[in-house]
């Protein structure tokens, strides 16, 4: 696993205007310099935000590759939900030292539903 070298490319991307602007061009060529794993280089070319998220890619990260492809942020949201759900717990980084599982599994554990629609 590369999640450092995956959060070092968006960190790259999030700021830099030509890498943006290279990354639209040609996902897959603007990859390569980066040491990822297939399933890391698919998930950013599709672009994969829950998969991205059950990874271990920091939200805050994230949330401006996100925005970058034009995803609202409740789909943003509900895509990073899904990932867990999908994908399972995430596997590395910060979120996994805290042992996050999602929303809805932490709500369960608690013997709580939801009350409001997408949490």
């Amino acid at each position: 696993m590369s999640l450092y070298y995956v959060q070092k490319f968006l960190y790259e991307l999030n700021r830099d205007e030509t890498r943006q602007d290279e990354y639209s061009a040609d996902r897959r060529a603007t990859l390569e310099p980066y040491e990822l794993t297939d399933e890391e280089r698919e998930a950013l070319i599709k672009p994969d935000i829950g998969l991205l998220f059950h990874l271990g890619v920091n939200g805050q990260i994230l949330m401006h590759f996100a925005a970058l492809h034009q995803i609202e942020w409740q789909d943003y949201l509900q895509r990073m939900r899904d990932g867990i759900t999908e994908h399972g717990p995430v596997r590395e980084g910060v979120y996994a030292m805290t042992g996050y599982v999602g929303v809805d599994a932490h709500s369960h554990s608690l013997g709580l539903q939801s009350n409001v629609e997408g949490i």
